[in-house]
């Protein structure tokens, strides 16, 4: 069985792998709005496959989503990029960003940190498009208190 950190822990996979030895199966699948799936499935509790492991998304929209799955959401480590040219690398949990990652607005300007569903949270820093740097604590919103660092 293979070794997954605390962010990637997926009960439903551990669960599976565990009492059963099922091992997922990988698929191709294009779904009737039109998105398509390739990557690793798995059983759910109620018998329907559900994406698991790590596959690749790609919505009719051009929302592309590669990384790790569980219980259908993307769960664990991915990057999600979207049409308008912004994308976001690092952890997620039940679809959302969740954990350490880097959100790139299309403008090129980005915010390195910690995020909690979907928000900046907690520390981080923000890089402005002239390439400023901003760093402190960020909550949602409000980033109250940030510094600008210096270039020596």
């Amino acid at each position: 069985m293979e070794t997954q950190s605390a962010s990637s822990f997926c009960p439903l996979r551990a669960h599976r792998f565990k009492m059963s030895g099922i091992q997922e199966v990988s698929v191709s699948y294009i779904f009737p709005n039109g998105d398509k799936y390739e990557g690793q499935c798995c059983r759910s509790a109620s018998g329907a496959m559900v994406r698991g492991g790590t596959g690749r998304h790609i919505s009719a929209a051009g929302v592309i989503y590669s990384g790790e799955w569980c219980e259908d959401k993307m769960s664990g480590t991915g990057t999600l990029q979207l049409p308008t040219g912004a994308h976001y690398e690092g952890e997620f949990k039940d679809s959302m960003f969740h954990g350490t990652g880097k959100y790139t607005f299309p403008d090129g300007s980005h915010y390195s940190g910690h995020f909690n569903q979907n928000r900046f949270e907690g520390q981080g820093s923000f890089t402005d498009s002239t390439g400023l740097v901003w760093m402190g604590e960020f909550h949602g919103r409000a980033a109250l208190g940030l510094r600008l660092k210096h270039n020596n």
